[in-house]
């Protein structure tokens, strides 16, 4: 597995991660950052690296088509000396040098482009951080008010559930009052029909309390008269 590959599975697992413990988004945001400054010093590191390999490659390829050009030259001093023997063993070491060559461009074809893959990869890494640190206040902000909201449901559902016993309450009022009324006509009914007769007689019946008074009084009118 590449260098490459694996910082993209590491970025990739963390997100993955962070997303299946996403029960406070809040907390979540902040292990998110953590976690991708932790693997931005990672990608530095590695990207650091690969770029110094591609430096090495780009130098291994310039000396050895600067060793090329010696021999080529060397050659030629060689043929103006007379030296045609020196000339073939100069150009020999040029072939053998030209077929390195074609290897260390090759290495440093691949060098340039994992350099530039990882030095995207930095750049957009970077990029995510600062945008997600930049978003992290408003991201607070918005959970903050949703947990707000939370609350304010179940105080509100707490009111509804409130409501709903004084309802209650009322229906057990007005079914004691209803059983109170029937035990009073139950009294009622049990006490039996009233005889109204003794108190029709009271009325006509003389009171004693008048009468003496009357023989009083007719007493002192009669001893005042003498």
């Amino acid at each position: 597995m590449s260098m490459i590959t694996r910082f993209k599975d590491i970025m990739a697992s963390n997100i993955h991660a962070l997303l299946d413990k996403a029960e406070n988004p809040e907390k979540m945001i902040d292990q998110y950052v953590r976690n991708l400054n932790k693997d931005l010093g990672k990608v530095k590191s590695e990207t650091a690296s690969v770029m110094a390999e591609e430096q090495r490659s780009k130098r291994a390829l310039h000396e050895c088509q600067e060793d090329m050009e010696k021999m080529e030259r060397y050659a030629v001093k060689a043929l103006e000396a007379g030296n045609e023997g020196d000339a073939r063993r100069f150009l020999e070491k040029k072939a053998e040098l030209a077929a390195r060559f074609s290897e260390l461009q090759t290495a440093f074809q691949l060098a340039s482009a994992n350099s530039l893959q990882m030095k995207q990869m930095h750049d957009k890494l970077v990029a995510d951080i600062g945008e997600l640190e930049s978003r992290r206040n408003m991201l607070k902000a918005k959970w903050s008010v949703a947990k707000t909201q939370e609350r304010m449901n179940k105080l509100g559902a707490s009111a509804a559930q409130s409501g709903q016993s004084i309802s209650a309450f009322d229906r057990m009022e007005e079914k004691v009052n209803r059983a109170l009324d029937e035990s009073k006509a139950m009294a009622e009914l049990n006490a039996g029909p009233k005889d109204d007769i003794a108190d029709l007689a009271a009325k006509y019946e003389e009171k004693g309390s008048d009468s003496n008074i009357d023989r009083e009084l007719s007493a002192l009118k009669e001893r005042m008269n003498k």
